[in-house]
C-alpha cells in the first residue's frame, strides 16, 4: 500500500443504490474509467471532485473517503 493511498467507498456506494459507473460518471462530469480508478484505489481524487462525489452521494466526505482502510462489513460483529 502506498503512503498516498486514498481509501474509498464508491464501489460500496454505487451498488447500495443502484447506479452505475457510467451514471456516477456522467453526474460527477469525468470518463466513466476515472470511477473505476476510483474505486480500485489507482487515483485520488482532487478536492474538487472529492467534494462533488459527497454531494452525489449526499453524505459528508469521511464516511466516503479515508486515509485508512475501513473495516469490512460484518469485521465489527465478528469480533464482538
Amino acid at each position: 500500500m502506498s503512503v498516498d493511498t486514498v481509501h474509498n467507498r464508491i464501489g460500496l456506494l454505487r451498488a447500495e443504490r443502484g447506479v452505475s459507473r457510467r451514471e456516477l460518471a456522467d453526474a460527477l462530469g469525468v470518463h466513466y474509467q476515472t470511477v473505476g480508478y476510483l474505486e480500485r484505489g489507482e487515483y485520488a481524487p482532487s478536492l474538487h471532485l472529492t467534494l462533488r462525489i459527497a454531494r452525489f452521494f449526499d453524505l459528508p466526505v469521511e464516511v466516503i473517503f479515508s486515509l485508512d482502510p475501513f473495516p469490512r462489513i460484518g469485521q465489527d460483529e465478528a469480533s464482538a
